[in-house]
């Protein structure tokens, strides 16, 4: 056996576990006879995460659900094969069941070919469907769940206590999930997530990438203040609500301006 190394009680990281990057951050959650784990990465590392978890001592039939945060290939290509060898179930937002369902390669990200992505997305149906304000039980313990859509329609973070699972909304550099309109991407929207977060009392912010963060208000302000520019650049192109310089354009052709 292996000597667990927990983040916070009851929360280990099977990254920070292992010592090394297996993939997308898979947190187990544990109390009393009962543990769940929130994402669990790509298929081909779904043998050595149960592997690791067996060593760790948590017995496999125990796992009362595993917690999708979304529904892109990275966090959920291995939930078919982890279902099937744990026998437990799935847990997702209703906006995720779909996707999960059908396989569907473009709106997980499983295929982008203009960038050589070409991926497998097992299909795997949804069991349980979470969303606002809705509760999960591990143990004695309970995660209150947020929806902050934004980075994709379907993005969902969980409370336990001051701590905040807070999937691909914010990394520990200001950096935030992708954003692209075809798989759900919506700027007004993440930034209402974002100031959820904000204005929040918690005080650790535990990503789906990259390592666990105290809140820092100050990044997330800088954070807020730079996807508040993205609403009005066509580097954004759809997700962007409008162009100014197009405004600024139209007058000055009224107006017969010359370049200077």
């Amino acid at each position: 056996m292996i000597e667990r190394r927990p983040l916070f009680p009851h929360v280990i990281e099977l990254n920070h576990q292992s010592g090394d990057v297996i993939g997308c951050a898979v947190y187990l959650i544990y109390s009393g006879d009962e543990w769940i784990l929130i994402d669990v990465g790509y298929d081909d590392t779904v043998e050595e995460i149960i592997e690791l978890v067996r060593q760790l001592d948590f017995p496999l039939s125990a796992c009362k659900t595993i917690v999708a945060t979304h529904a892109d290939v990275d966090h959920i290509q291995g939930l078919a094969r982890a279902k099937q060898l744990l026998k437990t179930t799935v847990t997702a937002h209703p906006l995720a069941a779909e996707p999960l369902k059908t396989g569907d390669r473009l709106m997980t990200f499983a295929q982008i070919t203009a960038q050589g992505i070409d991926m497998e997305m097992p299909p795997v149906e949804v069991d349980t469907l979470v969303g606002e304000g809705d509760k999960i039980a591990v143990g004695d313990l309970e995660l209150e769940v947020w929806h902050t859509p934004g980075h994709t329609d379907s993005q969902l973070a969980f409370r336990l206590g001051d701590l905040l699972f807070s999937g691909d909304n914010i990394y520990r550099d200001g950096c935030v999930g992708a954003i692209d309109a075809h798989h759900g991407s919506h700027i007004p929207d993440f930034i209402s997530s974002l100031k959820r977060i904000r204005h929040s009392d918690v005080t650790w912010l535990l990503p789906s990438h990259g390592p666990v963060f105290r809140k820092d208000d100050a990044l997330l302000d800088a954070t807020i203040a730079r996807l508040e520019g993205y609403l009005h650049m066509a580097d954004f192109g759809t997700c962007a609500t409008d162009w100014p310089l197009i405004d600024q354009w139209q007058q000055e052709l009224a107006e017969g301006k010359m370049p200077e």
